[in-house]
């Protein structure tokens, strides 16, 4: 899986992408993330990339002229290097964008290439949106001083879904989110802290009594934490059993 990167301030994704599972599939291989600068593609000596919106207004506007160049200019150079011809989503991180899912990234996931657009000061030129993104990613319904956050949330979130980056393929099978539910709580040793024991069936051994256990507290805990993806899961399930 190829990130292809654009922003103005390709130094801060250097810590987040240098440590933990992130360095270690980037050094295996699994994944690649591929840092520009967005300035390095500003026509004039000073390299300017914003500008004042027309009507007024606070801040700055990022102007399209650089940002169709860079990023126009590495598409071709992605396409020539792809053995099979295939779509590569423009994706714009942008609190208008549509906000990111656990099956939204189980979406992307499947992109061999993906280009990573970092908006910043008061966004970007309107006919970036329309005429060079292909797609939008917001992380919350909040606002950041940039798309260099979001973007790095999002490598991170997709690259886990990639061929072997985790210990196991089976890691993810379970996780909040992945069924549209919570995960089930966690035990580790020892199997009793100052008083609070670990769940009797956890250390059964007995694996089906085990599963029902987990099922059950998934839909327990989702209820409790998040009633809004309890409610959905319910609708999701109800719709199922009654579709003929």
């Amino acid at each position: 899986m190829n990130f292809h990167v654009f922003t103005l301030f390709p130094a801060m994704f250097q810590g987040p992408l240098s440590e933990s599972i992130i360095k270690r599939a980037r050094e295996k291989g699994l994944i690649n993330v591929h840092l520009h600068d967005i300035r390095d593609y500003a026509e004039d000596k000073h390299r300017i990339v914003d500008d004042y919106a027309y009507g007024g207004g606070p801040g700055m506007v990022m102007k399209p002229e650089p940002v169709f160049k860079a990023v126009e200019t590495q598409l071709v150079e992605i396409r020539v290097s792809q053995p099979t011809p295939s779509p590569i989503p423009v994706i714009l991180l942008s609190p208008k964008g549509r906000l990111l899912t656990q099956r939204v990234a189980q979406e992307l996931s499947h992109h061999a290439d993906i280009v990573l657009l970092c908006g910043h000061y008061e966004g970007v030129d309107q006919r970036i949106v329309d005429h060079l993104a292909t797609d939008g990613i917001s992380i919350g319904d909040y606002v950041l001083t940039g798309g260099e956050l979001p973007a790095m949330v999002l490598i991170d979130c997709l690259a886990r879904l990639a061929p072997n980056v985790l210990g196991s393929d089976e890691s993810t099978a379970n996780e909040s989110h992945t069924n549209g539910l919570l995960q089930y709580p966690q035990y580790t040793r020892p199997p009793d802290f100052r008083g609070w024991t670990v769940p009797e069936v956890l250390l059964s051994g007995h694996h089906a009594r085990i599963e029902t256990w987990r099922n059950e507290q998934s839909l327990l805990e989702t209820q409790r934490r998040r009633p809004d993806l309890f409610e959905q899961a319910k609708t999701g399930s109800s719709q199922e059993s009654s579709s003929p």
